[in-house]
């Protein structure tokens, strides 16, 4: 275990000290026997009952600490030094702090969580985000095409087997600032340059009793990097490869003193592919691809207890979505600044500022699917008609205070409150027979409080928090122009507020020490965004209408689970059941229109049970196996329509399976297998999806510490999946090939 520098000697060197060390878990719990020796490994005494050990010892006074079941730990002490333990992990086991805003080990969390670490980002073939957190059983997009080629209204990600439709059933993070897209809530997966991304955090199960709306399936964390080490730091990864697909990224860092700087840039994209399957291809397919650049610059100043920073983004991306005229661009401008404080004994302090601007347009179209048998050069989407053009600009803001305060030895509080600010105009122009002109304002507003408490004592660790949300939907206004004598139609948008409590209770107990049986209960939330109240949106052949009068879905769902921890790694099974009320999904209302025609509804219920499985494993040094296995029995439980019927977009099996493999005179290599069952693509399930299997492979070397050369593979297998079926069938990406090298300057990124 690498050392651990918690407080600078303050007396002259060699001179005798008399030093009080008080070992705690992380609750603050007194940790008894605790070993203390010096680094050269003498034995200095253990702690007596209350966790306190007093010593005599040479300064500076160095020295390691070891307790059963706990990492052991170096550190240079002074008088009264409090010093809290992390619990043992296994090799591919991970702290996560996520679920409760506060570090909990896999045996003490009563939720299931997942990390996928900084070397397991490196190292996947996937060129995208979304790619890369596939590699975890369960997660999927709202379909199944990658974000390189997939519309922006289909990237919302599912967890938990719940579904999404253009909006994410799952909050986006980074740094405590939501990434859900303000309009639609679906993500930006191209936007995070790769370089500033140290390591993913996930939780599964709702989550907005400490995060509010969206999190309903669970929660992803993006860590971004921080400044480290010396003057100055360079990264440079590229790759190239099959259907034109590029990455560039460019990391350039450094500290001085209490200085930090990061600057972090890129694009990637894709010349892409034909969608449409090829025995159903017409002159209107041309192949749907994706351009986009990110950049991000970070400036904090860290002087003992205190950091405070200063943060910019900017992104842009260009989609051609699969024929001539349909198409869409985004930009996006992010800003944030804020701080973090340490107190003494575990308390802390965090304040995030945040905004964003951005400018998203699209156009749609109307294709026939039916055969032209008038043209002997055309049997198969012959027509495209240009429907409509929007423009929809926004803008947000937001504020977040959560404070971590121990009180007493086992007991933790935590308490916050946020506030998000959005402003949405969209500006759409119809064309055809119902020719017009719409000009909407929208208005919402999310504020909140919340609590937490944590217990922990022995074996037991407890947990119960709370958060009430007052989400405002307001000041909306409605202008249209529409026919041949262009009347002005002015109305106001239903207006509405909603208050929501959240609730959520964890319990978790230590069997031994590699065992755990755990539950856990919770309410959730997701407010309805603008896209869904008020904008009509086109993917393919589907044509969906907006609704005005929709709810916020409300979710109750627990989990039980039981895990285990031991050197050559963990385990975790667990049983959920989610229930969502009043869910808004997109019903048919006529599946032999062109295009189809679809209205968002609040429906009565639908509900997700079933079981997951994680493991992470390391069954030899150079060996990591992790993966797992989702069954999600996903169908719709009460309501006047499609009772009965699956989840649209969801497979009941779903698994996942990673090899890494390293070795310093040969190189890395990691294999990546991803298993799905059928699934359908609609909520009437008159459209079957087929289920697939996809095998993708990345390998590296090292020449030096400076450079590495990689080569990665996506579909190995070229199998043809299925994404969806509108009603004609398009089809994921076909297999690509990519090679690229990673050079690395001075400093080092951690």
């Amino acid at each position: 275990m690498a050392g651990v520098l918690l407080a600078p000697a303050a007396l002259s060197a060699h001179s005798p000290v008399t030093v009080t060390l008080t070992i705690e878990d992380l609750g603050g719990a007194a940790l008894p026997g605790a070993t203390v020796m010096d680094l050269d490994g003498r034995l200095m005494g253990r702690t007596d009952g209350d966790g306190r050990l007093t010593i005599d010892c040479a300064s500076p006074c160095r020295l390691r600490v070891t307790a059963q079941g706990f990492a052991e730990k170096a550190l240079e002490v002074t008088a009264g030094t409090t010093l809290r333990l992390r619990p043992a992990a296994a090799p591919a086991s991970q702290i996560t702090v996520t679920a409760f805003r506060a570090p909990l080990g896999t045996l003490e969390s009563p939720v299931t969580t997942r990390t996928i670490s900084e070397e397991a980002l490196e190292s996947t073939a996937a060129v995208t985000l979304d790619g890369q957190l596939r590699q975890l059983a369960g997660i999927e997009l709202f379909r199944r095409s990658s974000s390189l080629v997939a519309n922006p209204s289909s990237q919302g990600i599912s967890l938990r087997g719940l579904g999404s439709t253009a909006a994410s059933r799952t909050l986006v993070i980074e740094d405590d600032v939501p990434q859900n897209d303000p309009v639609g809530g679906w993500i930006h997966w191209l936007e995070q340059p790769e370089l500033a991304l140290k390591s993913i955090e996930l939780v599964r199960g709702g989550a907005s009793d400490l995060y509010g709306s969206s999190a309903i399936g669970g929660v992803v964390n993006m860590i971004p990097a921080r400044p480290t080490g010396g003057l100055g730091g360079v990264e440079l990864r590229s790759s190239y490869g099959a259907e034109g697909t590029y990455d560039d990224s460019l990391l350039v860092q450094g500290r001085r003193g209490p200085w930090g700087l990061l600057a972090s840039g890129g694009g990637l994209g894709t010349d892409g592919y034909i969608q449409e399957a090829p025995w159903q291809r017409g002159p209107v397919d041309v192949a749907s691809n994706a351009n986009a650049e990110n950049g991000v610059l970070l400036g904090e100043h860290e002087r003992g207890p205190l950091r405070v920073f200063v943060r910019g983004s900017g992104f842009s991306e260009s989609r051609v979505n699969g024929t001539r005229y349909q198409a869409n661009g985004t930009r996006v401008w992010r800003y944030a600044t804020g701080g973090d404080w340490q107190r003494g004994h575990g308390a802390t302090l965090g304040l995030r500022l945040y905004g964003s601007q951005e400018h998203f347009h699209q156009t749609f179209s109307s294709v026939s699917s039916l055969p032209n048998f008038g043209d002997a050069n055309c049997s198969y989407r012959c027509g495209e008609t240009p429907t409509k053009f929007s423009l929809t600009p926004d803008n947000e803001m937001g504020a977040a205070a959560h404070w971590n305060q121990p009180l007493g030895a086992g007991l933790l509080l935590v308490a916050g409150a946020d506030t998000h600010d959005v402003r949405v105009w969209d500006r759409e122009q119809s064309f055809g027979s119902n020719a017009g002109v719409t000009n909407l304002h929208d208005h919402q507003r999310d504020s909140a409080a919340y609590a937490e408490a944590m217990w922990v004592r022995k074996a037991w660790t407890l947990t119960a928090s709370g958060r009430m949300d007052w989400f405002q939907n307001y000041d909306g206004r409605q202008l249209t122009l529409i026919g041949s004598n262009w009347g002005l139609t002015a109305k106001q948008p239903p207006q509405f507020d909603e208050r929501v409590f959240d609730p959520r209770m964890g319990l978790s107990r230590k069997v031994g020490d590699h065992w755990a049986v755990s539950a856990s209960g919770f309410r959730a939330f997701r407010a309805p965004t603008p896209n869904e109240l008020y904008r009509s949106t086109q993917v393919g052949n589907k044509l969906t209408f907006p609704n005005g009068g929709l709810l916020s879905e409300r979710a109750t769902g627990w989990e039980a689970g039981l895990a285990t921890e031991r050197h050559w790694g963990s385990v975790r099974a667990s049983y959920f059941l989610t229930q969502v009320n009043r869910p808004i999904v997109a019903v048919t209302l006529d599946a032999t229109a062109s295009p189809i025609t679809l209205k968002r509804e609040n429906l009565g219920q639908i509900e997700s049970r079933g079981v997951a499985v994680d493991f992470q494993v390391s069954p030899r040094r150079w060996l990591a196996v992790d993966g797992g296995y989702q069954y999600a029995h996903a169908g719709v439980t009460r309501g006047s329509q499609d009772l009965g019927n699956w989840i649209p977009e969801v497979a009941r099996n779903m698994a996942s399976m990673n090899v890494r493999a390293y070795r310093p005179a040969v190189g890395a290599l990691t294999l990546q297998a991803r298993l799905s069952g059928r699934q359908y693509d609609d909520d009437a399930n008159l459209f079957l999806l087929h289920g697939y299997f996809r095998l993708d492979a990345y390998g590296s070397h090292d020449f030096g510490k400076r450079l590495q050369v990689f080569a990665a593979g996506e579909n190995l297998f070229d199998r043809q999946i299925e994404v969806a079926k509108t009603p004609s069938t398009t089809l994921a990406m076909p297999r690509v090939a990519r090679v690229g090298f990673l050079v690395r300057l001075g400093g080092d990124k951690h």
